[in-house]
């Protein structure tokens, strides 16, 4: 079965870290570009950062850039999300799927074959 699996989130208080994991099992990630989106309750899906398949290129959105790293390591299949200095307002959940990272950070891919997400709650 072809499905990305988030994981790693939790209840972290305001400046704390977590790192998010991005599974991929049934195909191999190296030749997709990856992104993480957020989705906070009330809002609509954003996308957060985003990491091309082959030449390193990153991209992150400015509500999070300086504090989040994106990295991947194909070897493992996975896709990481280093967040550091949270936010209340990164409390939201957290998603990976395959994206462009073209100008940003957007996935055509349909909402049927969105994965669980991870939640992130950061509050004190």
């Amino acid at each position: 079965q072809v499905q990305l699996v988030e994981s790693g989130g939790g209840l972290v208080q305001p400046g704390g870290s977590l790192r998010l994991s991005c599974v991929a099992s049934g195909f191999t990630l190296d030749y997709y570009a990856i992104g993480w989106f957020r989705q906070a309750p009330g809002k609509e899906r954003e996308g957060v950062s985003c990491i091309s398949s082959s030449d390193g290129y990153t991209y992150y959105a400015d509500s999070v850039k300086g504090r989040f790293t994106i990295s991947r390591d194909n070897a493992k299949n996975t896709v990481y999300l280093q967040m550091n200095s949270l936010k209340p307002e990164d409390t939201a959940v957290y998603y990976c799927q395959t994206a462009d990272c073209g100008g940003g950070v957007a996935s055509d891919i349909a909402d049927d074959y969105w994965g669980q997400g991870t939640q992130v709650t950061v509050s004190s």
